[in-house]
C-alpha cells in the first residue's frame, strides 16, 4: 500500500473505476477516465447515477473555491450558460489520509474547434467569432476576464453548432493580475501588453486562438514580435475578411468586445453584399471569398443566439 507521502509526491491520479463519495454530500461518482490537468488539478470523466459528468480534484482548495466561485458567477450572467453547469461542490478523504475537493460539472460532449472547421470547412470561422465575442462581452460585463483564453479550453457542441467554454479555472476579476495564462496566448509574453484582467487582453488570445487554428503547431515570436503576428496572420487566406479588427485586437485598440464584434459582423455583411453581386453577374456559388462566413453559416449564428 502506497504511503501518504509517496501519495503526495505523486500527486492526484485517479485509476478507471475509482469511486469518490463526498465528506459533506454523500453523494458518489465513479471515475471513467482523465479528459486532462492543469496547475490547479487535474479533470476526470466521471459517472452518477448513469449521467456522465466532469470531476475535477485538487489539493489546492483555495483555488478551487475561486474557480466554484466563477462558475456560480457565469451561471448568473443574463440567463446564458458561458462555462458549464457546477453540479456539486464538496471534499473527498482519499483511502491514504489526504483529504481534496472537487467539485463536479456538466460533461460537454462536442469536438475540438479546429476538428470542426476542418471537417464542416473554413466559412465557419466567423460564425464562431461571433459566438465568442458576443459570450466575451456577457463575461466581462459582468465583471470578469477569461485570462486562459485558448483552443483546449473551447469545445463545439452540436445542434446547432455552438462554441462553449470547458475550463474556466483562469477567469480573474477585472482589474487583478492574470492568475493564469499560456505563453502562446499571453500578449506578456509577445510583448504586446501588460498581464492585467481587461477586455483588450482577452482579445489579443481571442486572435490567438485563431491563428493556432490554422497554425496548428503554433510559431515562434521571433526578435519582432509584431511583425512576426502580422505575417503569419496575413499568411492566412481564410482571416483575411477578418485581418483588419485582428490586427486591431492584436495592438490593444479594442475596449470592449461589443467594439470587435459590430466591426467584424459590418464586414462580413459588406463582404456578402459584394459576393451577391458578383454571383448574380457571374452565377458563381454562394460562398464568401477567402473562406469567409456562408450566409447559411452566419443563419446558424443569429439561430444560436436565440437558444
Amino acid at each position: 500500500m502506497k504511503t501518504n507521502q509517496e501519495w503526495k509526491k505523486q500527486g492526484i491520479e485517479l485509476k478507471p473505476g475509482t469511486k469518490l463519495t463526498g465528506k459533506w454530500h454523500k453523494k458518489s461518482y465513479t471515475i471513467k477516465s482523465k479528459l486532462g490537468s492543469g496547475a490547479i488539478g487535474a479533470v476526470y470523466l466521471c459517472e452518477s447515477g448513469g449521467n456522465p459528468a466532469a470531476l475535477k480534484i485538487s489539493d489546492k482548495g483555495s483555488s478551487m473555491t475561486v474557480e466554484v466561485n466563477v462558475l456560480k458567477s457565469l451561471k448568473k450572467v443574463q440567463g446564458h450558460r458561458l462555462g458549464p453547469s457546477l453540479l456539486d461542490v464538496d471534499d473527498w478523504v482519499s483511502p491514504y489520509g489526504p483529504t481534496y475537493s472537487f467539485y463536479v460539472m456538466e460533461y460537454l460532449q462536442g469536438e475540438t474547434l479546429s476538428s470542426f472547421v476542418q471537417k464542416q470547412g473554413k466559412e465557419w470561422t466567423g460564425v464562431f467569432m461571433l459566438q465568442l465575442l458576443e459570450d466575451l462581452e456577457r463575461l466581462h460585463k459582468s465583471g470578469w476576464v477569461f485570462g486562459d483564453l485558448k483552443t483546449d479550453n473551447l469545445l463545439v457542441v452540436h445542434s446547432p453548432p455552438r462554441v462553449r467554454w470547458v475550463d474556466v479555472g483562469g477567469t480573474t476579476q477585472m482589474g487583478r493580475a492574470i492568475k493564469e495564462y499560456t505563453e502562446f496566448y499571453d500578449r506578456g509574453y509577445w510583448g504586446m501588453g501588460s498581464r492585467r484582467a481587461e477586455p483588450s487582453y482577452d482579445l489579443f488570445a481571442f486572435v490567438m486562438v485563431f491563428l493556432n487554428l490554422y497554425y496548428p503547431n503554433r510559431f515562434e515570436k521571433g526578435s519582432q514580435p509584431e511583425k512576426t503576428l502580422f505575417n503569419k496572420l496575413h499568411q492566412v487566406k481564410a482571416l483575411a475578411p477578418y485581418s483588419t479588427p485582428l490586427k486591431k485586437a492584436i495592438l490593444g485598440k479594442y475596449q470592449s468586445s461589443a467594439e470587435m464584434k459590430q466591426e467584424i459582423t459590418n464586414r462580413l455583411y459588406n463582404v456578402q453584399k459584394r459576393t451577391r453581386s458578383k454571383r448574380k453577374a457571374k452565377k458563381a456559388p454562394f460562398f464568401i471569398e477567402a473562406g469567409g462566413i456562408t450566409l447559411v453559416a452566419l443563419g446558424y449564428y443569429l439561430f444560436s443566439l436565440l437558444l
